[in-house]
């Protein structure tokens, strides 16, 4: 597996472990945690294993877009958050910057 690819994969895995935070209640429930925890250490291993290779803080600044853009999806879909203009918007803008950062890192 590529560094990218690494790299793409802690991302799904971080907006895996930030939706599964919320179904958590406060680490009291327990399947959701074990779940939390298990997204949260792949995504923490897949980081390291991209950051071999992808300058620390282009990989960092992907990951945590990937993650952003990935858990505000899920909250609008599935969390019934609020879709307004300004919100996709500035989503739109964070997804061209980490496509950007992609583009210009060796």
């Amino acid at each position: 597996m590529t560094a990218w690819m690494y790299l793409i994969l802690a991302g799904i895995l971080e907006v895996g472990f930030a939706s599964m935070l919320k179904l958590t209640d406060n680490f009291t429930r327990v399947f959701p945690t074990i779940i939390f925890l298990l997204f949260a250490a792949g995504s923490f291993y897949s980081l390291t294993k991209a950051i071999q290779s992808i300058p620390i803080g282009t990989a960092y600044a992907i990951w945590t877009g990937i993650g952003a853009f990935g858990t505000i999806i899920v909250g609008i879909l599935y969390y019934k958050e609020p879709a307004s203009f300004l919100r996709l918007f500035f989503l739109f803008t964070l997804i061209s910057s980490i496509i950007g950062l992609k583009y210009v890192s060796n």
